[in-house]
């Protein structure tokens, strides 16, 4: 501030992760893009939050305190699946853990008005964003309220939020207050009342709960004569009657306004105590996510409204190719010197091409953070920055180590009309198939793979995102471009589970898509001559799975000698549909009542253990869990020693052996509780 001759910041950012100049880091991306709209931005990266000196460091900003959790959810960062406190922290010199509180944004949020009680406060991220309405907490294992009440913010930006911040920064500087500027998509904030000329409509309506009022009628019922506005729709005839009759016009209401239509969800209270209106409620959100129809939302919190005005419309790809040009540095922070920050190191040499997903996975919240319309940038800005990298990132050696985004390959793909996808109420495009809508052309990606790897300096292009196999299928050209140049032995992909009954709440597709791709991409590695390999990831304890479930899963991994090191074990993240299942046990991609599909929960912390061990069958540690498992499922066939076996009879010791057999340690016998005689095997 000095050397630019501030004598004060327009804005200040505070953010929960290290500052990395890049635009994969939300900060960064913020904060060059505010700079190069004239305002004088500064950041406070990951601060101490035990007082509000560290908040004072830069001053009183002159239009507003912008608060972030950082990239990630402060508690999914923090804390495991099994809530157990991370050792480290990816978004931190040398991963140093507890350099962020858990909640950041409402301990930012706090020390904020703490230090400058009378500036506007305005909060984002993803941890602001998908905490907007009341939400199931798991941490806490109760339901919250939005987070705008606890943290006391005058405005909350869900999404990516670049229009809505360009707008909000511009109006303030002209002098309009934060409590006035209600009008802006993809801002949540709070009201006392409906404002006037409104119409409301109880989301229980639109999606009924169990047992409710009578719906209203869409019909008015008049006796006699039509209105005359509606004489061609309705004309009331006595012709063929019995005598006596009367004849009624069937008048048809005019069409609702939606953009002054607010859907009403069940207040906090009733969704705090009833797990079914929570579900309800999550349902009723996620269908009101598209933009070309999406309503506002409102939702009662004690005497106040929490309003979601409508998402925002998603950037053009000019608009991208303007965010991401912007000057970044692409390193991190002079004051980090030589520390290392894994998230750096993962995405230094890598390229981000898109954002949102169609998939509406129902464990993810790219869906509800980033949108399920892609938007793509162009050839020519992906270009211009791989030779960014070349140029400028220290240590690259050739090696671009992606080109994706939140999948590897929707660049570009989007519905064959317009006005179909403005309609569309879809909850995903590709479930339970390929929508006839959606234009599955990869030419575009496949082209753009081919002018990257032909860039001077460069001398492989590696794909790290997540292959939508069900879509990459429709296109067997883009398999072969992929598996035959941009694969380093090994691509991940990630079918999750094998069984139907769980991939149908998890909205993903059957197996037999992943068999396709796996004939196609054995069949094009071996056309190139190479020995390549599919990394697949699985999902353990979620929603609607049972025993029975992870064991075929384990068998099917058996089957194709699959052994992972890495399982994600499902963790219940705000506004996630599957958070909504863990909830409420009730399946809210149907419509809920209390008569609803009932959906198995794992959520016991010797089942949800039990479920990723059946993934890792191969692990000594889990054998014994397993055994035990085995013999109450009345699957003790499965134990023993030979290849048609799960799990051996035999146990390795534990501890540092004390007797070796030929330079190996001596095993001992297990013998398998509750099996036949002459079905017990020794080692």
């Amino acid at each position: 501030m000095d050397a630019l001759g501030w004598d004060s910041c327009d804005i200040i950012l505070v953010s929960g992760d290290c500052y990395i100049d890049h635009p994969s880091f939300g900060s960064a991306l913020v904060g060059r893009l505010l700079e190069a709209q004239g305002f004088r931005v500064r950041i406070i990266a990951q601060p101490d939050w035990q007082n509000a000196e560290a908040f004072k460091v830069l001053g009183k900003p002159n239009l507003y305190f912008g608060v972030t959790a950082g990239n990630m959810d402060s508690m999914v960062n923090r804390y495991t699946a099994d809530r157990k406190i991370r050792s480290d922290d990816a978004y931190t010199p040398d991963a140093a853990p507890n350099k962020r509180p858990d909640r950041a944004v409402l301990v930012y949020s706090q020390r904020c008005r703490e230090a400058y009680a009378d500036v506007p406060l305005v909060i984002g991220s993803i941890e602001a964003s998908l905490r907007r309405i009341a939400h199931y907490d798991y941490w806490s294992d109760k339901v919250r309220r939005s987070i705008l009440l606890d943290s006391k913010a005058d405005i909350l930006l869900y999404g990516n939020a670049e229009r809505a911040l360009l707008e909000l920064s511009h109006r303030i500087a002209k002098g309009e207050k934060v409590a006035d500027i209600q009008d802006i998509r993809g801002t949540a904030f709070l009201r006392k009342k409906i404002p006037d000329g409104w119409s409301e409509i109880a989301s229980t309506q639109l999606d009924r709960p169990g047992v409710v009022d009578k719906p209203v009628d869409p019909y008015e019922m008049k006796m006699g004569k039509a209105d005359a506005s509606c004489a061609s729709d309705a004309k009331p005839t006595t012709a063929d009657l019995p005598p006596g009759s009367q004849a009624i016009a069937v008048v048809r209401k005019p069409k609702a306004d939606r953009a002054t239509q607010v859907v009403r969800l069940p207040d906090f209270d009733a969704v705090a105590q009833d797990p079914v209106l929570y579900a309800h409620a999550s349902r009723v959100l996620h269908l009101e996510a598209n933009p070309g129809n999406a309503r506002a939302l409102v939702q009662k919190h004690g005497d106040r409204e929490v309003w979601l005005n409508p998402p925002p419309i998603p950037l053009t790809t000019k608009e991208m190719d303007y965010v991401y040009d912007l000057p970044y540095a692409r390193k991190p922070h002079p004051a980090y010197k030589d520390a290392k920050i894994p998230a750096w190191e993962m995405i230094r040499f890598s390229v981000n091409i898109m954002r949102g997903c169609f998939g509406g996975c129902t464990f993810c919240s790219i869906t509800e953070h980033e949108g399920r319309i892609i938007q793509s940038r162009s050839e020519a800005s992906i270009l211009k920055e791989v030779e960014e990298i070349r140029d400028k990132v220290p240590g690259f050696t050739g090696v671009i180590s992606d080109l994706g985004g939140p999948t590897a390959n929707m660049y570009r793909i989007a519905c064959k009309s317009e006005v179909i996808e403005n309609a569309c109420r879809k909850l995903s495009c590709v479930y339970p198939g390929i929508c006839e809508n959606l234009n599955t052309d990869h030419s575009a990606l496949i082209q753009l793979y081919r002018k990257a790897r032909a860039i001077k300096g460069v001398k492989k292009i590696l794909i790290g995102s997540g292959v939508r196999y069900d879509l990459a299928v429709k296109s067997p050209e883009y398999v072969k471009e992929l598996v035959q140049h941009h694969v380093g032995g090994y691509l991940k992909i990630a079918p999750e589970h094998s069984e139907e009954n769980v991939l149908s709440k998890m909205m993903k597709p059957g197996m037999e898509a992943y068999d396709e791709f796996k004939a196609m991409f054995e069949k094009f590695s071996l056309e190139a001559g190479k020995k390549q390999y599919l990394i697949p990831y699985f999902i353990a304890a979620h929603p609607g799975s049972t025993d029975q479930d992870m064991l075929n899963l384990a068998l099917w991994l058996k089957k194709y000698d699959f052994k992972l090191d890495q399982v994600q074990t499902f963790t219940p993240t705000p506004m996630a549909m599957a958070t909504a299942m863990y909830h409420s046990g009730k399946n809210p991609l149907r419509k809920v009542t209390a008569d609803s599909e009932n959906v198995a929960i794992p959520k016991a912390g010797n089942v949800r253990k039990l479920h990723k061990a059946f993934i890792r069958y191969h692990d000594p540690n889990n054998w014994p869990m397993l055994r035990e498992a085995l013999q109450k499922m009345g699957r003790a066939d499965l134990i023993g020693n030979g290849k048609q076996h799960l799990i051996p009879a035999w146990q390795p010791l534990s501890g540092k052996p004390t007797t070796t057999v030929r330079g190996q340690p001596l095993e001992r016998t297990i013998r398998p509780r509750r099996l036949s005689e002459n079905k017990r095997k020794y080692s």
